[in-house]
């Protein structure tokens, strides 16, 4: 089979699904067609950046991961640091992935509220990884501000509320489900309307 027609993503067990055998696939791996970016998991060479990349292997792998705290900040445009890292979340006792292509911090998040705020991010070859809201990510911060302080969270609160439509009563709504950030953020609220 054609290297070019496979997908960018595989794994040993999509091997059957294109055509091919393990010994084969060996071969396109030392051709540096294909390169490992986790176990049993392998990317075409350039396909993408490591981030991505990593990302990628992280959703195939635990369908339930999401990006959260920091990364998920950026990507709402709420903040402008730059992550050095990629904050992934998992529902407690999920074991995290070996990822090789990036480095990754990884959060567990209470299983029974893991999902308030989950929403998708795309990725190439129509794949997606769980993104937190930026509603969601904003009440993280301010429950886990111990670990994150309080600036950040204050910050990313003050451009959510520049952008037309989002509506702090929505966040309050959001916020009950986790009490340990609630009365931190409705203070913020009251100082900054």
């Amino acid at each position: 089979m054609d290297a070019a027609l496979m997908p960018d993503l595989l794994g040993y067990k999509d091997l059957a699904g294109v055509g091919l055998t393990r010994r084969q696939f060996e071969r396109l791996i030392e051709a540096e067609e294909y390169e490992r970016i986790a176990p049993g998991q392998f990317l075409r060479t350039g396909a993408t950046d490591d981030t991505t990349a990593g990302w990628m292997a992280i959703a195939a792998k635990r369908p339930q991961a999401t990006l959260c705290l920091l990364t998920a900040l950026s990507i709402h445009d709420l903040t402008d640091e730059i992550p050095t890292r990629s904050n992934i979340a998992i529902p407690r006792g999920i074991k995290p992935v070996t990822i090789w292509t990036a480095p990754i911090s990884w959060h567990h998040f209470n299983a029974a509220t893991f999902d308030i705020g989950r929403t998708e991010h795309s990725l190439p070859g129509g794949r997606v990884i769980g993104l937190y809201s930026a509603e969601r990510t904003i009440i993280d911060l301010f429950r886990l501000s111990h670990d994150w302080g309080s600036d950040l969270a204050i910050d990313a609160l003050k451009r959510w509320l520049r952008v037309k439509g989002n509506s702090p009563s929505k966040l309050l709504t959001m916020a009950k489900s986790f009490p340990k950030g609630r009365p931190a953020l409705q203070n913020a609220l009251e100082i900054l309307l």
